[in-house]
């Protein structure tokens, strides 16, 4: 694709555009070929694929974690009711 058909996909300038294009290939997310004043921009998927693998392995860690955070809190929840005496309701007069 384009630039120029890029940049009518947003609701930001041309030049917007091509300045977020330029960090994406820097970082090498896309390529950019050249041909004459068209400059035509591809994905490359291949990092995407590995910063999701990157970030799936975090996700694990971090469900199994919060999981076992849950439940101690459900726990001591649960604990912490036992030990309590009811609480009396308010009688509507």
């Amino acid at each position: 694709m384009t630039v120029g058909a890029l940049a009518d996909r947003f609701p930001i300038s041309l030049n917007g555009v091509s300045k977020h294009v330029k960090v994406l290939e820097r970082a090498g997310l896309v390529t950019r070929r050249v041909d004459g004043r068209e400059h035509w921009v591809r994905i490359r998927a291949e990092p995407l694929g590995r910063a999701a693998d990157w970030l799936d392995e975090f996700r694990v860690f971090w469900e199994a974690r919060l999981d076992a955070l849950e439940s101690m809190l459900l726990e001591q929840g649960n604990a912490h009711s036992r030990t309590r005496p009811p609480r009396r309701r308010a009688i509507a007069k």
